[in-house]
């Protein structure tokens, strides 16, 4: 796989992570009420009847410990990829003269496979 595969793909794994980790605590974080000046919905969250919060918070509490060494676990990990990456010599003007000379041995083998093909199609004969 190439670096840039690589890249990608811890790219989405740190995202998925980030999303876990942020899906869990909204399911699992306790409500806080805003402001004492706020007023309390009364549609809002019903409590939950012999909730123990103080075991609640403890419970959000390590597991956010745990996904935030996962973040930075992922992010780590990225970051070395990113590290790996080769530095460019020459700047602009020499990754364009590269990308055109990759252009040209591109239309150097597609002019070579469209021959193949014709003569291909001639040792079939017409239809």
């Amino acid at each position: 796989m190439d670096i840039i595969s690589q890249l990608q793909e811890h790219a989405n794994a740190v995202a998925a992570v980030v999303f876990d980790t942020f899906g869990t605590l909204q399911r699992d974080a306790p409500t806080v009420q805003l402001s004492p000046n706020y007023p309390e919905s009364p549609t809002g969250p019903t409590p939950i009847p012999n909730a123990n919060t103080t075991e609640d918070a403890a419970n959000v509490t390590g597991q956010s410990e745990v996904m935030s060494a996962a973040i930075l676990k992922a992010a780590k990990q990225l970051d070395a990829l990113v590290a790996a990456l080769p530095i460019s010599e020459g700047g602009e003007e020499a990754q364009l003269k590269g990308i055109a000379e990759f252009q040209a041995e591109n239309d150097a083998v597609g002019q070579e496979l469209q021959r193949q093909l014709e003569a291909a199609g001639r040792l079939l004969g017409p239809d």
